[in-house]
């Protein structure tokens, strides 16, 4: 039996998330702490007391869903519960950060930064409403790829997110996403919907923001992961420093695997998935990915005493 500790992305925040660990919870508290003092302003006050419009902002959301998932880990680390009890570490995008950080790679300090980093390069790579990304439920990967080539004519429209055998993530120009969601439907799509996000991530218009956090990795250390990490865009492990920073830039333009990676897991011997952080997204697409999985979810103070007792 072998556990992997896995980390969500965008689209979990909620308001509130992540205070119950850190009143019951001194080292989760003090992770919070370390976050707002890394990017000199109180992110813990709008995670915990703002509105969600503001927390939802690219550049709040992914520092603010990091320190959520540190926190839990430092949380489970006070109750005896090492991040090497994990076998393998994986997020879902920017959640590849809290595994990285997690593991050790990166300072939390850094790793703040570098997602408020990334935010905001990825926000202001493309024009607000002249990219887009929509949802395709029930067509396989390779029927999503091949509408979206042909959906792209002389635009972008790529297939960014595989997330699990029902449900597939198209990014790119406006217009083509839009042709996409024609096409998908007349392809036998169960649902083709177009996603209400700000700007279209994991795609070739995130260029800017990739050329971007190849600047700001550069500036940073990485240091040898505790826990071999299953990388987005490989879909396999990596278990040195030397790759990270050039998989996370890849990762900027590039379709992030986690259904490949969850199938990777698993032939890799891992029967058991811990989601570290808010909300249950990861859990959802694993039970679709893997029938078979054994799931925790840990994001409350609650969920942590049981993980520990258990």
């Amino acid at each position: 039996m072998s556990t992997a500790f896995v980390f969500p992305g965008q689209g979990a925040q909620t308001i509130g998330m992540g205070r119950d660990l850190a009143q019951a919870y001194p080292a989760a508290k003090a992770v919070f702490d370390e976050v707002d003092e890394a990017l000199g302003e109180s992110l813990s006050a709008l995670i915990w007391e703002g509105d969600i419009e503001t927390l939802t902002l690219t550049e709040n959301a992914q520092p603010a869903l990091m320190a959520t998932s540190i926190a839990a880990m430092r949380a489970l680390e006070a109750e005896g519960v090492e991040v090497s009890r994990a076998s393998f570490v994986a997020g879902h995008s920017l959640g590849e950060y809290s595994a990285l950080c997690a593991a050790g790679v990166f300072s939390l300090a850094d790793t703040a930064r570098l997602l408020r980093t990334r935010g905001r390069a990825m926000q202001s790579a493309v024009p607000v409403g002249q990219g887009a990304m929509a949802a395709i439920l029930g067509l396989s990967a390779d029927q999503v790829t091949q509408v979206a080539e042909e959906a792209a004519g002389d635009g972008v429209c790529q297939l960014a997110n595989e997330n699990d055998p029902t449900q597939n993530v198209i990014s790119g120009d406006a217009e083509a996403v839009a042709r996409a969601i024609d096409l998908a439907k007349a392809a036998g799509a169960k649902r083709a919907l177009p996603l209400p996000v700000s700007a279209p991530f994991h795609c070739a218009l995130m260029q800017p923001a990739a050329d971007e956090m190849a600047k700001a990795l550069a500036e940073v250390t990485l240091n040898a992961p505790a826990v071999p990490l299953v990388a987005n865009v490989l879909a396999e492990s990596v278990s040195t420093a030397d790759p990270i920073a050039d998989l996370l830039v890849q990762q900027v333009t590039g379709r992030v695997r986690w259904r490949t990676s969850v199938e990777w897991m698993v032939a890799n011997g891992v029967t058991d998935f811990w989601e570290i952080g808010a909300g249950k997204a990861l859990s959802g697409m694993i039970r679709r990915i893997h029938k078979e999985a054994t799931l925790r979810n840990v994001g409350l103070a609650a969920d942590v005493q049981a993980a520990a007792a258990g």
